[in-house]
């Protein structure tokens, strides 16, 4: 269903915008005015603590929807960041809310999008409730696969809720 969302999105006029490691694309606070698609590379949305510390909500790859969540506010609820280069869709808030009332195809597939996006989200709300490092792991590798690459441990920790040194630990425990 994702495809047929994607290709009903692209008939939507859009832009294309290209980011560099480390560029933001909203800021919280910011004005919704784009739902945007990532085409290659990897955008997080964060959400800063105001006493410290911060919370990765989402880890867009390719074909992920960034501020559908949005679509329905005055403004974006977090930042996101181009983790790599990354190439985006950008389409306008108002076309896609007027394409999504003049078309039920597309009303359903984003349904069927954000129901996707809550069983992932109550699946991590799960793993956060998990008490050690070892269950964490487990419970991600039961919809991952496999252990996460080099280079984005860190990004695995947050999202499991462990520091990166103690889940390094866990995989090295786990490798010999």
């Amino acid at each position: 269903m994702i495809q047929i969302m994607l290709a009903l999105l692209a008939e939507i006029p859009n832009s294309v915008r290209h980011m560099k490691q480390g560029q933001f694309l909203f800021h919280t606070g910011d004005r919704v005015t784009s739902v945007f698609v990532v085409q290659t590379g990897e955008v997080h949305l964060i959400r800063h603590h105001k006493f410290g510390g911060s919370a990765i909500l989402q880890r867009a790859l390719s074909n992920s929807i960034l501020g559908e969540a949005s679509l329905f506010s005055s403004n974006y609820h977090c930042d996101a960041i181009a983790q790599s280069d990354v190439m985006i869709q950008v389409f306008s808030k108002s076309k896609v809310l007027e394409q999504l009332r003049r078309s039920p195809t597309l009303a359903v597939a984003l349904a069927e999008y954000l129901a996707i996006e809550v069983r992932q989200q109550r699946q991590r709300a799960e793993i956060l409730s998990l008490k050690s490092v070892s269950q964490k792991l487990d419970a991600w590798l039961a919809s991952n696969g496999v252990l996460p690459p080099r280079g984005t441990v860190k990004y695995v920790a947050i999202e499991i809720g462990v520091t990166p040194e103690a889940l390094y630990r866990e995989i090295s425990i786990r490798n010999k």
